[in-house]
């Protein structure tokens, strides 16, 4: 939170992607309201310094807040309009040039603007779009760069400093840690992939060697059998000529004795035709082609008869080659329908793939051995990374400590200490944000034991504590545009005077707007603007107003005193504002 109703993420959350280690900020330059709740229309400016927000309790200050909430990326809770017959528009307008976030855009497809314009659209069936300089986002971009552009920081907001996400981010501000934690990050990403690989590896190592009897006698088997592609085929074909031996040699003699050695066999016929052909063409000269065309048939049928001679000679009724052949084919049909396949070639595939498996079952404890040696060095240069940044935040520590003691001392807490704790844990426990656990002890009174932060503390020393660590944190590093929301309860008088202060030179690193209810911290603003409600055409309405040295007066006066100040209050307000 922050304001009770805005669900924003707490700027130490987001702080570790930006480059700390410049100093610079944020400005928000203008807010313009439309048709928002009491709110009409609203345009607002603010200054780049101290803007100091005051206004009766109900005036519209949460309005605004919620306005707020709606551009940095919060859901629009139902439909909150001062006329139903219009939408409701909010726009926020960033001075960024300052700050490097053209990354940011150009990872979001966003057209980067030095000036940027968010505006938030709601419609009267509710639904709500988003732009960034006209560009339409999801409200997951808008939180992201909203949560880069404003820190609003109420007393509830101060549960945040309990946290070790944020009491880490205290230390890598004042210790400038960013660089190292990106490589830290960077670096145990790789180890927890090898840490992964080496899961993954060993589970298949098991497996692997579980099944290694098996698939060496698959693999044997299939070695044994060592088929080749289109064999199948061949030797089918040979088992059909084994199988009818007997009839084709039967046919070949019976070709071959009709062709040549029967008393009426074709040869001779052929020769005996071509002698009578060759006989009319003495006379006849046409005959003479047909009868070299009767030698060319003679010559022909004549070695056909030789070879079919020949095959039959070579016809053998071998049974054992047919046993052979027999056997061969049943071993590979057996295989075949062992493990399902239709063909040589898949049984080859298979007998490769065993082999391969084989291959690395018997070479896992090698790559293991590799692998291991890769983590353990990888290991290394993570435990090296978290010690630097665990040295760094170390060093660190005492100027956190005398900083926020100090600040505390001059907003009226001169016996309050903090204690802060780092301590190493064990790679195992590694996180994005290091090897270190951190616990900020604190003690607001003499005699008081230090203990965890949440335990001792009150609100309003809570809300001075925040103060005093986001002091300190804007003065080494780089925060966005601050908005303190009424977080002066419990404090009033000189403490308050001092609370002022310390906001006032906060703001001399960055854009802070301070709602308030207190005159001592009214007066240290840069610009004040007053929220107040107003009865018209039988609406109220919420409206905001910035305010000259005379209205300040007078409205500080207000707060001294009551409705109708005094002399005595009119001139301690204008001390005030010396």
């Amino acid at each position: 939170m922050w304001f009770s109703n805005l669900n924003l993420i707490p700027i130490f959350e987001i702080s570790f992607s930006v480059e700390i280690y410049f100093k610079t900020y944020f400005m928000l330059s203008r807010l313009l309201i439309k048709n928002y709740a009491l709110i009409d229309n609203l345009d607002i400016s603010f200054d780049k310094g101290l803007n100091i927000i005051t206004g009766e309790t109900g005036a519209g200050k949460s309005i605004l807040m919620g306005a707020l909430g709606l551009i940095l990326g919060n859901r629009a809770d139902g439909k909150q309009f001062f006329n139903d017959d219009k939408k409701c528009i909010i726009e926020g307008y960033f001075s960024i040039a300052s700050y490097d976030l053209t990354a940011f855009f150009s990872e979001n497809d966003l057209e980067y603007e030095e000036d940027t314009i968010i505006r938030r659209e709601i419609s009267l069936d509710g639904k709500s779009r988003a732009f960034v300089n006209d560009s339409p986002v999801n409200l997951t971009t808008l939180k992201s760069l909203g949560e880069r552009l404003i820190d609003i920081h109420s007393q509830h907001a101060t549960l945040q400093i309990n946290t070790e996400e944020f009491q880490l981010f205290v230390l890598d501000a004042i210790a400038s840690n960013a660089p190292l934690l990106e490589n830290f990050r960077s670096e145990l990403q790789q180890l927890r992939q090898l840490d992964k690989k080496l899961k993954t590896l060993k589970e298949e190592s098991r497996t692997a060697h579980a099944e290694l009897d098996y698939n060496q006698f698959l693999f044997d088997e299939l070695e044994k059998l060592n088929v080749r592609e289109g064999e199948m085929k061949e030797l089918e074909a040979e088992q059909s000529q084994l199988e009818n031996a007997e009839e084709i040699k039967r046919a070949l003699l019976s070709s071959n004795y009709l062709l040549s050695d029967a008393e009426q066999n074709v040869l001779t016929l052929l020769k005996d035709s071509m002698q009578q052909i060759q006989q009319a063409s003495r006379y006849f000269t046409d005959a003479e082609d047909l009868a070299n065309r009767l030698q060319s048939a003679h010559i022909e049928i004549k070695d056909v008869a030789a070879e079919i001679a020949n095959q039959e000679a070579e016809i053998q009724l071998d049974e054992n080659r047919l046993n052979e052949v027999n056997s061969r084919l049943s071993d590979i049909y057996s295989l075949l329908k062992k493990h399902r396949l239709d063909s040589e070639a898949e049984l080859i595939q298979l007998r490769n793939e065993l082999e391969e498996k084989l291959q690395v079952a018997l070479n896992h404890d090698e790559i293991l051995a590799k692998l291991e040696n890769e983590r353990k060095a990888q290991e290394e240069v993570v435990l090296t990374l978290g010690k630097q940044i665990h040295q760094k935040r170390t060093s660190a520590i005492p100027q956190v400590e005398k900083a926020v003691q100090d600040t505390l001392a001059h907003v009226g807490m001169s016996n309050a200490k903090l204690n802060i704790q780092l301590t190493p844990q064990m790679l195992e426990k590694a996180s994005s944000k290091g090897l270190d656990t951190v616990q900020f002890l604190f003690s607001a009174n003499k005699g008081q034991a230090l203990q965890p932060i949440h335990k001792v503390a009150s609100g309003g020393e809570l809300s001075r504590v925040m103060l005093a660590i986001k002091s300190l944190v804007a003065h080494n590093s780089s925060l966005p545009t601050i908005i303190f929301d009424e977080i002066d309860t419990g404090i009033s008088g000189e403490v308050a005077l001092r609370v002022g202060e310390v906001m006032q030179e906060l703001a001399g690193n960055m854009q802070v707007l301070a709602i308030t209810h207190l005159p001592q911290i009214a007066s240290k603003g840069t610009s004040h603007f007053k929220v107040y409600k107003e009865d018209r055409e039988e609406k109220t309405r919420s409206n905001i107003v910035l305010l000259n040295r005379d209205e300040r007066v007078y409205e500080i006066a207000q707060m001294l005193s009551g409705a109708s100040p005094g002399e005595a209050a009119l001139a301690n307000a204008a001390s005030l504002l010396t």
